[in-house]
């Protein structure tokens, strides 16, 4: 069907609503997108961007821009806790789709531009506190209300669209906690992302921006519960404590850290229903994912094109979104599964049992250094653009 001309209100302005939105008005539609918050903005953190996340970026006409402020990934670093190297998978360097470091403030600057540039209204300071279907109804903070032609819920993890669709969610705590943090350094670090394996925890540091700046995110299995949600401060030298026993560069890194930020970890079903006839779920509001693939902002603009394109290719709304959901339901669960195995590898706490999964990741890597990276060319080389 043809959007042009057809508005679309979008809930959220974060990764995978603004790039909705800007897939979905460079169609034609007359987008608007509700950000509850005062500005766009993102708190401090970073992200990897893996190439099914760039061809999303080069399909909206948006990689030049990325790139630019991004950093290429050379290698991934696998390390004991103690810093002995396990497992380097050297990145691709000569093909167009590549791994990118990037400030998620970066990223949804250069998204909110794009959105903009199309011809996106961004609404700020617009706070939906409910939402009734059929038919769909909006009720913001202040009790006015909308009923909007096509809705789009990219609220994330506490999304109102998606206890509308599915009822309320019973996400579980995992048991593990992460903290993330971001440390200015003096010298220039390679564009490398290495990640430390340790006893019932792990951490993983990569540099940004101008690689005098590093992204720290430590996750920890413990008893103690904590909040979901990334805004949450913590003493630094909790995180300190968590991981003392860690590598002297690991050490040398945390003791500079003077903010840090902790959450808790939940895993969410993939919600069973994605849609109604006229309104959808995208990103985090579907298909919450733990941090283990690197993997949520990816699938955010996979979902943003995903949507857009079957929008656009179907003789009306509720079909288009009928073909979204089939699309990007079997995906999301199956990367959402990847990243829960990732969980257990990295934290293998029997020591005999530990020193025998490096061992065989180390002759792995010695006769064929590629098979590792290669077992999620699923994940990675994935082109939604071309489906």
């Amino acid at each position: 069907m043809s959007l042009i001309g057809q508005k679309v209100t979008v809930l959220g302005g974060g990764i995978g609503g603004l790039a909705a939105a800007r897939a979905l008005a460079l169609r034609g539609a007359e987008v608007r997108v509700l950000e509850q918050a005062a500005k766009i903005a993102e708190v401090g953190a970073g992200l990897q961007i893996s190439p099914n996340g760039i061809a999303v970026l080069r399909g909206l006409g948006l990689e030049e821009a990325v790139t630019a402020c991004a950093r290429r990934a050379e290698a991934i670093q696998l390390r004991n806790y103690r810093g002995a190297p396990v497992l380097r998978m050297a990145l691709p360097q000569g093909d167009a789709r590549g791994y990118y470091l990037m400030h998620r403030a970066d990223l949804i600057d250069l998204l909110a531009k794009g959105a903009r540039d199309a011809g996106v209204e961004i609404v700020l300071g617009a706070k939906v506190t409910e939402i009734t279907l059929d038919p769909t109804v909006l009720r913001f903070e202040d009790r006015q209300t909308e009923t909007p032609d096509l809705l789009i819920g990219a609220d994330g993890i506490n999304s109102v669209l998606r206890p509308a669709l599915n009822g309320a969610a019973k996400p579980f705590f995992t048991g593990q906690v992460a903290w993330r943090a971001l440390v200015p350094t003096q010298v220039e670090h390679p564009p490398i992302a290495s990640l430390y394996m340790g006893p019932g925890c792990h951490l993983v540091t990569y540099p940004l921006r101008d690689r005098k700046l590093m992204n720290i995110v430590a996750v920890q299995e413990r008893d103690e519960w904590a909040a979901e949600g990334w805004a949450n401060p913590d003493d630094p030298a909790n995180l300190r404590a968590a991981f003392s026993e860690f590598a002297p560069e690991v050490q040398a890194l945390l003791a500079r850290v003077e903010s840090v930020k902790i959450w808790g970890l939940f895993r969410h079903p993939v919600a069973s229903t994605w849609h109604n006839d006229n309104a959808a779920l995208l990103g985090d509001a579907a298909h919450p994912t733990l941090p283990f693939m690197a993997q949520g902002a990816n699938m955010a603009l996979e979902d943003a094109w995903v949507l857009a394109d079957a929008l656009a290719g179907s003789a009306d709304t509720d079909a288009g979104l009928m073909v979204y959901q089939a699309r990007r339901h079997l995906r999301a669960a199956k990367v959402i599964a990847a990243a829960n195995a990732n969980a257990r590898n990295y934290h293998l706490s029997f020591p005999p049992l530990r020193a025998i999964a490096h061992t065989i990741l180390r002759t792995s890597g010695r006769l064929a250094p590629q098979a590792a990276l290669k077992r999620f060319d699923w994940i990675y080389q994935e082109d939604v653009t071309k489906a």
